[in-house]
């Protein structure tokens, strides 16, 4: 599951990659400031592209809640559903079975973009952390669903059966985050789609071939380290883990 991601680009670079605009550019020097390590379970704001807004960047909490809760209620429930990932990830397969997930489908699909995110690999019974990019360093857009909790917006990262790359990578669950190729990306947001259509989406393969995956410190896992800092993107060379 995806529970770790990275951003480190500048709110400018992804304005014109994705053509799109800061919703209040009083923002931008927030998110200016690089996330070397987003740790989900900490339910920071990031910046998605939402469907009901598509030319703009907007804040949004990580941990999708149902819209009838209050944002007084969000806390509780982020802890109430640890278990379950706290909301952090939907399962693409169920996106049209489970009720939270329906309605934002059709109506509230999101890009997350980041520059890129961290997998377990277990070998030998233990497990490393893999971060995950672009070969070229390109933002990477992410699928998600949202929804508006009263005044603010909460998503999750869509996730689908493993392809032979990420089989490899996250060997013990076999799942991935869904990423969007570049020609899909508008596609995803269009408002007219169908069930079917949206069903076809999430079926479309990316080019793996495009991705550089490697290990980098135990420190992502250890919640008493401080791993949001440029040297958890480096890799770990005591490790022998090629993909």
């Amino acid at each position: 599951m995806c529970f770790h991601t990275s951003h480190t680009k500048k709110v400018k670079k992804v304005e014109n990659r994705f053509k799109v605009q800061l919703i209040d550019d009083g923002l931008r020097e927030t998110y200016d400031t690089p996330h070397f390590h987003n740790n989900g379970f900490e339910h920071l704001n990031s910046l998605i592209i939402p469907q009901q807004k598509t030319t703009h960047l907007i804040p949004a909490t990580w941990g999708i809640v149902p819209p009838t809760k209050k944002v007084s209620e969000v806390k509780e429930y982020y802890k109430q559903q640890l278990k379950y990932g706290s909301g952090l990830n939907a399962r693409s397969e169920k996106l049209f079975n489970y009720w939270l997930y329906k309605k934002s489908a059709l109506t509230k699909r999101c890009i997350i973009p980041v520059t890129g995110f961290f997998e377990p690999h277990e070998y030998n019974k233990k497990k490393y952390p893999i971060h995950i990019k672009h070969k070229d360093d390109a933002i990477i857009g992410l699928a998600g669903i949202y929804t508006v909790v009263e005044n603010i917006v909460t998503y999750t990262i869509l996730t689908k059966n493993a392809s032979p790359l990420f089989s490899e990578i996250h060997n013990k669950k076999l799942r991935q985050p869904l990423l969007l190729s570049k020609d899909l990306e508008k596609e995803w947001l269009n408002a007219s789609l169908t069930e079917t259509d949206i069903k076809l989406l999430l079926n479309e393969s990316y080019n793996d071939t495009e991705l550089d995956a490697y290990a980098v410190s135990k420190d992502l896992f250890n919640s008493s380290v401080d791993s949001n800092k440029s040297s958890i993107l480096e890799r770990d060379t005591t490790v022998n883990i090629f993909f």
